[in-house]
């Protein structure tokens, strides 16, 4: 799906050359929207069709008086309902919140406007971003482009849909542990978490303050780099490295087990493929990863944080959340002060075990998703649902726990669903991207 769609730095040239205009973009956009909506479609919670064409009018002008704010500039993004625009109520894909207006955007969105970006719309997501399921009993369930009885993905689900039904060109995400990159690969896109100091989160509903980060759902890894230069105000040399003697570290410890079949085989001829055209494929173990959830049994640092966020509001307005939203939360009540030193001492020494045994890797390789997208109806209990989420959750918080930074990529067999992880430590985003984009090129 993402090597079919235009990227930012083609749809760029169309406009430079004149071939099209972000008027026209923007129209095109907003008619798939309608046409997605009017068949029961669940992208978007709220679609800004008035504020996108004055944007677009305006990226216009400025194009022709020579201004180009950023490779952004005139194209359509779409924004997760996590994050204050000004003007629109920041919901989190809630009914509990339902309060006033933003009075301002929040950093990150101002960021793309004053990249010249066209905020199209709010993208529906899990309910306070507290699932990568993506399922929402309030606004409905998005679906993946490939198969409408699976699930995109959570919690970024409109985000990923919005990008993979060509409704927008990049969508704002957030990932706190595969937010962004389980709809990616459940979506056929490519997802990037960066590592999270280095995007802002104010203006934003907190999950999990240790563990959020905020990035782009889209096309390429080169559209990522792009839309991450804007959002971090950092411009990273993200230019694809030469594939020949990359390190290339892969451990069936924990990430490895239980995969669905086609995961695995489409795993496998990656690596293949990769080590074929030059690449070292380094395995490696990490059994500690095992422990992993032990340490979070009793719901982790991401229950403990979001109870103290969400207390007043559970209290206020309990009965107008998912209950199983409500559940997880709740689990954060019965951990105390030490039981949360302890998980950041655990979160440390973790990072320290791995810091040593990924210190000579250019990246480290996983399966983003340890399954193909589930089927919306074989998550009707609650029993199916956690442990599905369970797993889904599973790979992609590895990088989060860790406080490290990843690309999800398309597999071979990108339909079905099925990511490719590009990963590395606190502060290794510039690499990441250079690995993933080398790769990337392999695989196509």
């Amino acid at each position: 799906m993402s090597t079919t769609l235009p990227t930012i730095a083609a749809l760029a040239a169309d406009l430079a050359a004149g071939r099209t205009t972000s008027v026209a973009l923007t129209e095109q956009a907003l008619a798939r929207i309608d046409g997605h909506r009017n068949a029961g479609g669940t992208a978007f919670l709220e679609v800004d069709g008035a504020g996108a064409l004055a944007a677009a009018r305006a990226a216009d002008q400025a194009r022709a008086a020579g201004l180009v704010a950023s490779p952004l500039a005139g194209l359509p993004v779409s924004i997760k309902d996590l994050f204050d625009v000004k003007g629109q109520v920041t919901r989190a894909g809630s009914k509990a919140l339902a309060g006033e207006p933003a009075s301002a955007d929040a950093p990150v969105v101002a960021r793309l406007r004053a990249a010249g970006a066209v905020l199209i719309g709010r993208t529906n997501m899990s309910e306070f971003a507290f699932s990568g399921l993506g399922l929402n009993p309030h606004y409905g369930t998005p679906r993946t482009p490939f198969d409408d009885a699976r699930i995109a993905g959570g919690s970024t689900s409109g985000g990923a849909l919005s990008v993979a039904l060509d409704l927008a060109v990049a969508a704002l995400g957030t990932d706190t542990g595969g937010s962004i990159r389980i709809p990616s690969a459940f979506c056929g896109l490519t997802g990037f978490k960066p590592t999270a100091s280095r995007v802002p989160l104010a203006g934003a509903v907190p999950l999990s303050t240790s563990l959020d980060s905020a990035g782009p759902l889209a096309r390429s890894v080169a559209c990522c780099a792009a839309f991450d230069a804007i959002v971090s105000g950092e411009t990273l040399d993200s230019r694809p490295a030469p594939l020949g003697g990359l390190r290339l570290l892969v451990t069936r410890d924990f990430v490895c087990d239980g995969l669905d079949a086609e995961v695995a085989q489409a795993f496998d001829v990656t690596l293949a493929t990769l080590s074929r055209l030059g690449a070292q494929i380094i395995p490696f173990d990490f059994p500690e990863l095992k422990r992993l959830p032990q340490i979070n049994a009793a719901g982790g640092l991401t229950a403990a944080e979001a109870w103290h966020w969400h207390k007043p509001l559970l209290a206020e307005r309990g009965d107008a959340y998912d209950p199983r939203v409500a559940m997880r939360i709740r689990r954060g009540e019965q951990l105390g002060a030490a039981d949360y030193i302890e998980l950041l001492a655990e979160r440390r020494a973790m990072q320290a075990r791995a810091a040593g045994l990924l210190r000579e890797a250019d990246a480290w390789l996983m399966p983003t998703v340890a399954v193909r997208p589930p089927r919306l109806d074989a998550l009707q209990s609650d029993e199916a649902f956690f442990a599905t989420n369970g797993l889904v959750l599973r790979n992609p918080s590895v990088l989060n726990f860790l406080d490290g930074c990843a690309v999800s990529l398309p597999m071979p067999a990108a339909e079905q669903g099925m990511g490719l992880s590009v990963g590395g430590l606190n502060g290794r985003d510039a690499r990441v991207l250079q690995v993933a984009g080398a790769i990337e090129a392999a695989l196509r």
